[in-house]
């Protein structure tokens, strides 16, 4: 049982490692979305 059990540990931390390394590489795109705002005259000074 011992092997057994080192084998799963083994690979656990090799799924935890691989996964770190592809969030840590992983090239997220920027959300991308148009955003109008009005913005009344009052606010600028003349």
């Amino acid at each position: 049982m011992g092997k057994m059990s080192a084998f799963i540990l083994f690979l656990l931390l090799a799924g935890l490692v691989g996964g770190a390394g592809w969030l840590a590489t992983w090239d997220i795109p920027a959300p991308v979305s148009t955003v109008e705002k009005v913005i009344p005259d009052e606010r600028f000074p003349r």
